[in-house]
């Protein structure tokens, strides 16, 4: 079978992977573009055995990059989120993990100047899928984006150099309003009703309480993930929910095709709980505890567009998160700790003159390099 190549990166985002493209470099042509990130990825198989996927939807990514020419930003960034044994491409949302690489790759590949002698760059990234700027501080050494560093995020084993990013005026990317349905809303399934908060940051994401589906928040990742019945449920309630946000035209149109966002996640007080790993994590080291499904499996940590999400709606009044974390109103500035399967993330909020928006997420992340170099992409 011939086979053609195009020029390849694989980098790792946070707790995401993905290929990354220079624009310039695929084909203007959508279908033959898809069909390089069905193939690079392979979507066909679970196993991803054929391709560059990591079985998951967090390794099932690509990112294509280009100079902008948005005034404010260095390079535009979109983002494609690729299925697992089927045959999805999806640039609706993003992804709050592989954005920083956006970053790292913009610096690697000379999109933006840096000095040699630099020890940290700035790089405005736009992100065209739910067009906003995000600022990236990008440690960086010999002029290019540095890997090794101490900071320890949950998620990857080994510490690396720490990167910061930024979502400046965050809220309503794809429905026009972080909170469209209010605070809270009443969605219905054949087993109960239930109370969520829709909240639209990043990604859009349903909030629900954990104890309104059986679980008080610290089971362990497999006791979850292996409970079919509560995904199910999970991933109906999902559907339901994006009908009445008007991102589906039924339940049928969320689930065949809008199956990224948007996304859903439990949520539950702060409790003493065990990491995947083995840690021990104490009550007052967190504020509020997540569980996530992305692409209807449970995700192994939470997706960093539902922590910026579960941060922000934690200070809005009102809200499920809100409720549960207990926060007192009036707070402005706060770094709100989440506690997921693999650990405790720290997100910055800083909260809007009216109360009722936010007007920056932040959070820490690690990057790197895995490859640069070919695809080989066959001729069918």
């Amino acid at each position: 079978m011939p086979q053609f190549s195009v020029l390849c990166s694989v980098y790792r985002g946070g707790t995401s992977r993905g290929l990354f493209f220079h624009k310039k470099d695929l084909p203007a042509d959508i279908q033959m573009r898809n069909k390089i990130f069905l193939e690079g990825i392979d979507c066909y198989n679970p196993s991803q055995v054929n391709g560059l996927g990591g079985t998951t939807s967090s390794t099932s990514k690509v990112g294509i990059i280009a100079p902008s020419s948005k005034e404010g930003a260095d390079v535009d960034w979109t983002f494609v989120q690729l299925g697992v044994a089927e045959a999805v491409v999806d640039e609706k949302g993003t992804c709050g993990n592989l954005m920083v690489a956006a970053g790292a790759f913009a610096v690697d590949e000379g999109l933006v100047t840096v000095d040699s002698s630099a020890e940290m760059a700035d790089v405005y990234v736009y992100n065209t899928n739910i067009k906003k700027i995000l600022h990236m501080e990008i440690p960086v050494v010999n002029g290019k984006a540095k890997v090794s560093g101490d900071y320890q995020m949950p998620g990857v084993v080994k510490p690396g150099a720490m990167f910061r990013v930024s979502i400046m005026s965050p809220g309503g990317e794809m429905t026009g309003k972080q909170l469209l349905l209010g605070p809270k809303s009443e969605v219905k399934s054949k087993k109960a009703a239930y109370e969520v908060t829709f909240s639209d940051l990043i990604n859009p994401f349903i909030l629900l309480a954990g104890k309104d589906v059986g679980l008080i928040g610290a089971e362990s990742h497999k006791e979850v993930a292996t409970n079919q019945a509560m995904l199910d449920e999970l991933n109906l309630i999902r559907d339901k929910v994006a009908v009445l946000a008007g991102m589906a035209a039924d339940e049928q149109d969320a689930r065949q095709n809008k199956p990224n966002v948007p996304k859903i996640a439990v949520v539950a007080p702060a409790q003493d709980y065990v990491t995947t790993g083995g840690e021990h994590i104490k009550k007052e080291d967190v504020d509020i505890l997540v569980k996530a499904v992305s692409m209807w499996k449970l995700h192994r940590t939470c997706p960093a567009s539902g922590l910026y999400n579960l941060a922000a709606a934690a200070l809005l009044p009102g809200t499920v998160p809100n409720q549960i974390a207990g926060f007192l109103p009036g707070v402005k500035e706060r770094m709100v700790r989440i506690g997921h399967s693999e650990g405790i993330v720290e997100v910055l909020v800083t909260v809007a003159a009216d109360g009722e928006s936010v007007s920056r997420v932040g959070m820490e992340r690690t990057a790197r390099r895995i490859m640069k170099g070919e695809i080989f992409i066959p001729v069918l």
